[in-house]
């Protein structure tokens, strides 16, 4: 079933109008028509099971049949800072990051990040990953579309954790499992987490010192190094199921 974001002023008693790009996607992309079913989320805290009884060139008119206030959405907050990495790797990141729940992507400039980005280019990358970030949210039937942010720096990044309840930062040099898993279990439903994950380089010994200054603690991802675009899934993952147990 196909899956669609509006605004709550969009959605009327009986009815939701769809309007903007998607209607152009529903009409001659998907060439939908009126008595197909369709998934809508008012981007908050309900999915509305939909069928379409109009389209038109401007709007979508879709009768409510059902609605779901229970949703799909983790019940901590997951915030991925994310050092910036090369290439296209990031838009990988935000695509698997939004499927595994994360509530905020957060990219940030590191000492070993090598991508420099002036405002010009960082504006057109981060609507790119906006738009990555809301497909992914529609495929994996999300209640909201996470929001990736401008980029920060490190200090940045470090100030804005302070609002919340847990945060973390795989580090090779960490401590064994059992540290790792007391961390962990330091995350449960209503928390709002930091996840700090550094580029292909790695974090520096100054930016962990730092980071343990602000109360982030080190954790470890076991034996094996891992890449950039891989660390921050892995823990995603695990809190993901630990979460969902």
């Amino acid at each position: 079933m196909y899956h669609f974001f509006v605004s709550p002023e969009q959605i009327g008693e009986s009815h939701i109008c769809i309007t903007g790009s998607d209607v152009n996607h529903i009409k001659n992309v998907l060439r939908m028509k009126p008595g197909e079913q369709v998934l809508i989320s008012n981007g908050m805290d309900k999915d509305y099971h939909c069928e379409i009884d109009e389209v038109s060139p401007e709007e979508v008119t879709a009768r409510i049949l059902s609605v779901n206030e229970e949703g799909t959405e983790l019940p901590a907050k997951l915030y991925l800072f994310q050092g910036l990495p090369k290439s296209d790797k990031m838009e990988l990141i935000v695509q698997k990051a939004v499927e595994l729940g994360v509530y905020q992507v957060i990219p940030v400039m590191t000492k070993r990040a090598v991508v420099k980005l002036d405002a010009k280019k960082e504006e057109a990358r981060v609507k790119r990953w906006n738009s990555i970030a809301e497909s992914a949210a529609k495929q994996s039937k999300r209640l909201i579309i996470p929001e990736v942010t401008g980029v920060m720096s490190l200090s940045e990044a470090f100030a804005f954790a302070k609002n919340l309840d847990v945060n973390l930062i795989p580090f090779e040099h960490a401590e064994g499992m059992a540290g790792t898993r007391k961390e962990l279990e330091r995350v449960g439903p209503g928390k709002s987490v930091g996840i700090f994950i550094g580029p292909e380089g790695g974090f520096e010994d100054s930016e962990i010192e730092a980071a343990c200054e602000a109360d982030i603690r080190p954790v470890t991802l076991g034996k094996r190094i891992l890449r950039t675009e891989t660390a921050g899934l892995a823990i995603l993952s695990i809190l993901m199921f630990q979460l969902e147990s």
